[in-house]
């Protein structure tokens, strides 16, 4: 039996397929470290993809009072035993897609990308974890580093299957 065989009836592939469904959940927004700036439902689909190996996650909300759609393809490269992330909204990526890499972690997978403009010394760090509380609710969460190391939280999502 292959490692992929394996991943997927005993290890990450088969917590990642866990998560295929429907979900709904609330989204908190920070601008400003410890500063609520938007509290708003949010609705999501995951569904895996391409034999098994990636995992599909689209979703739509509000945010600020305008519509908003997002794209994360997750994956977990079993050569290199890492979380990869690609991640593409029409809020927080503009035009540009985050690429981001990590580890599993004991409830989930956590993966950070670099991100920046033209104007903007250095770039900036995005760390995204992907935490499952059970069969029926996860949270996702988002949060800025500065090129110093400050963190800061900036999104957080907590779903439950519909």
């Amino acid at each position: 039996m292959s490692k992929f065989e394996i991943s997927k009836k005993v290890g990450q592939h088969l917590r990642l397929a866990g998560l295929v469904g429907n979900w709904e959940g609330n989204t908190r927004t920070w601008f400003e470290k410890d500063v609520l700036a938007d509290e708003s439902p949010m609705r999501g689909k995951i569904n895996v993809i391409l034999g098994e190996r990636f995992l599909n996650y689209e979703y739509e909300g509000i945010l600020q009072g305008k519509p908003y759609q997002g794209k994360m393809l997750w994956a977990y490269d079993l050569g290199n035993e890492k979380c990869q992330c690609s991640w593409v909204d029409t809020f927080h990526m503009g035009t540009g897609i985050l690429q981001s890499v990590g580890q599993a972690t004991k409830n989930g997978f956590e993966v950070t990308g670099k991100y920046g403009w033209i104007g903007i010394p250095e770039p900036w760090e995005w760390r995204t974890e992907l935490e499952i509380i059970n069969s029926d609710q996860f949270i996702i969460r988002g949060f800025n580093i500065s090129p110093e190391g400050d963190e800061a939280k900036a999104t957080e999502t907590i779903y439950h299957r519909i």
